[in-house]
């Protein structure tokens, strides 16, 4: 078992907001050290502040950046042992599609496609790449050898995209796809890797969306008929770190919802 207190400095990527936010205050709960990951500096210093922890500015797509957050993070809290990538984003757009209008017809222009994969799936890579060798530089911190755990954000997405979510499901398809090989790669390192593949979660992002929509999705989970709460997602994650058994594995937090092509 990994107890999370305050000997156990945390990094949660995309901690400014919506599940990263809860995962930070929930993992600042249980007495950890955290240090925000994010680009929104004002919602990440705010955050911070709240919980005791400390922000970093950081664009998890390059490797100067991510490295001088976790230096900044481990200056002031030690070497993480917990990690939680939740940085990410989306977008919507067809493989090729004719205009309704003109007739026209586009493909999904590759710089679009090339720039989810580098902040979904390649920057997701970097950091566990990143803070599993400082974790292996680390004391472990049980009788079985544990020296950190990571927790991944992938989708549902990754498994039933709909239409428009090509890149989209290519990206959180590759984070579920690395998620047992990297376990297997730091298994004599003692650092657990698991994933969480949400559903329709109430984030800042579905906020924006009108209540007619949010109704719909809402109606389309089987059980129970609601948005997920970014607590949930917390929840999950704080078990996966904490249970010393929790190792390489992909989970759906979605109220067993299946998505529909649109």
């Amino acid at each position: 078992m990994m107890e999370i207190n305050a000997n156990t400095p945390a990094v949660v990527t995309g901690g400014a907001s919506g599940l990263g936010e809860a995962t930070a205050r929930a993992l600042a709960a249980k007495g950890a050290k955290v240090a925000i990951f994010d680009l929104q500096e004002e919602k990440g210093q705010a955050v911070a502040k709240d919980i005791g922890g400390i922000f970093c500015e950081v664009n998890v797509t390059t490797d100067e950046s991510v490295d001088a957050g976790f230096a900044k993070a481990r200056e002031a809290h030690g070497q993480e042992r917990i990690l939680v990538n939740c940085a990410g984003t989306g977008s919507a757009i067809k493989t090729a599609s004719r205009d309704k209008q003109t007739g026209e017809i586009k493909h999904f222009p590759l710089d679009a496609f090339n720039w989810l994969i580098q902040i979904n799936l390649v920057g997701t890579f970097r950091c566990i790449a990143k803070s599993a060798a400082g974790m292996m530089s680390a004391d472990p911190l049980s009788d079985d050898g544990d020296r950190g755990a990571i927790v991944n954000t992938a989708s549902v997405a990754g498994e039933d995209g709909q239409i428009g979510q090509a890149a989209y499901s290519a990206s959180k398809g590759g984070v579920i796809g690395m998620t047992l090989p990297i376990a297997r790669d730091l298994m004599r390192e003692g650092i657990r890797v698991n994933t969480i593949l949400p559903g329709i979660f109430n984030t800042p992002l579905m906020n924006a969306a009108p209540p007619q929509v949010k109704e719909a999705l809402a109606a389309s989970v089987p059980f129970p008929k609601r948005l997920g709460h970014p607590e949930e997602y917390a929840h999950l994650a704080c078990a996966m770190i904490e249970n010393g058994y929790f190792n390489g594995e992909d989970v759906r937090l979605d109220g067993s919802i299946r998505m529909a092509p649109r």
